[in-house]
């Protein structure tokens, strides 16, 4: 996935907003929350960084291209950051960056979240 692929997929996603930061990453917010963050790579294998369940945070961070997001995790916070974007599909990819948008979302208030039409059972 390149970085166009990713930011166009991110901006599909409800409630999303971008902002260029952190040295030219391209920077993805759910209700103004960080939820998946591009950059810190070249551009042949972009490095895509995204909050994870604590299971998948176990899994992923022993799997070849993949690495506890360096800042983030070194908080104690829950984020992968993929070094080789070729070591996972397309449809992988997309589905850890729904999960993060989605796990972002549900710490949002409830009224935030009826704002932005996040979570609501129909």
């Amino acid at each position: 996935m390149t970085y166009t692929e990713f930011n166009t997929f991110c901006q599909s996603l409800p409630a999303t907003s971008y902002v260029n930061q952190w040295g030219g990453s391209h920077v993805w917010k759910v209700a103004g929350k960080v939820f998946a963050i591009g950059g810190w790579q070249n551009l042949d294998s972009p490095g895509i960084s995204f909050r994870v369940s604590d299971h998948n945070f176990e899994l992923l961070s022993h799997q070849n291209g993949f690495r506890p997001a360096p800042y983030m995790a070194s908080r104690g916070l829950k984020w992968i950051q993929i070094c080789d974007t070729r070591s996972v599909s397309e449809d992988e990819l997309k589905y850890y960056l729904q999960e993060s948008h989605r796990i972002i979302s549900l710490g949002l208030s409830k009224k935030l979240q009826k704002q932005f039409g996040l979570n609501q059972i129909v």
